[in-house]
């Protein structure tokens, strides 16, 4: 699945050299990771600069024992910063040509979070099934990413998501299986580099796929969670807006 890159094979092979840890020349050369970050302003997606690995599986933020080297923004303004404006993007992608971007979530976008087995096998049924997916993200650290609409902020607060639900970068560890990034949390959009050989966030359906709504992927998400940690789907307790 993830030769498609979005559909855009071409350009895999355009971006490998970045991917690599190239130069300032072959990142402003070649165009294919500024193209993808632009492809994903375009379908609204708000983006800021992120780290990116540096040798020896550091980060590039030089922090001692950074607990999330080259996944997190560089700035701590990264929610105000967050943009789609083409012009900001593309001077970011090239003066920063080593950079990963990141995209804050709970704007205009949400993302459900899975291990890699539970979402390939989560996707094949909703795609059997004829359900809608949008653009979907595969990162080599062995997570499937759904992205979908934003629930936003309802009126009536009690009919949010109960906190376990909500995932926030710093409790990221205590979401082994589905992990929901909404207000205030983010991920790294495709393309990206993570620490070690050839480790990559690529996608596998691309930003041109609609945005579905969450409520539609999240049953055959949290059944095949369930699945992949051995478990039977509890659909009696499945994981819906839920009043505190």
């Amino acid at each position: 699945m993830s030769a498609e890159f979005g559909g855009r094979t071409g350009l895999r092979g355009k971006l490998s050299q970045w991917l690599r840890g190239g130069g300032r020349e072959d990142a402003a050369g070649d165009g294919g990771r500024e193209a993808l970050l632009l492809a994903a302003a375009a379908a609204g997606l708000p983006l800021a600069p992120a780290a990116h690995p540096a040798p020896g599986y550091r980060c590039s933020c030089d922090r001692v024992g950074c607990p999330t080297p080259a996944r997190h923004p560089v700035s701590f303004a990264w929610q105000t910063q967050s943009t789609t404006d083409r012009a900001q993007i593309e001077r970011w992608a090239r003066h920063q040509p080593q950079a990963n971007f990141i995209t804050a979530t709970g704007m205009v976008h949400d993302v459900l979070d899975v291990p890699l087995e539970a979402g390939r096998e989560a996707l094949a049924r909703l795609l059997d099934a004829g359900i809608e997916v949008g653009p979907v993200a595969e990162s080599d650290d062995g997570r499937l990413l759904f992205f979908t609409l934003t629930r936003g902020t309802p009126e009536d607060e009690d009919e949010w998501w109960p906190c376990e639900l909500d995932c926030h970068p710093e409790t990221m560890d205590e979401h082994p299986g589905l992990r929901w990034h909404c207000r205030g949390s983010y991920v790294l959009v495709p393309p990206a580099r993570l620490p070690g050989d050839d480790r990559t966030v690529h996608w596998v359906r691309g930003p041109e796929h609609a945005l579905p709504d969450p409520l539609t992927l999240l049953e055959h998400l949290t059944d095949a969670c369930a699945r992949h940690a051995g478990q039977e789907p509890d659909h009696a307790n499945a994981a819906w807006p839920l009043r505190h």
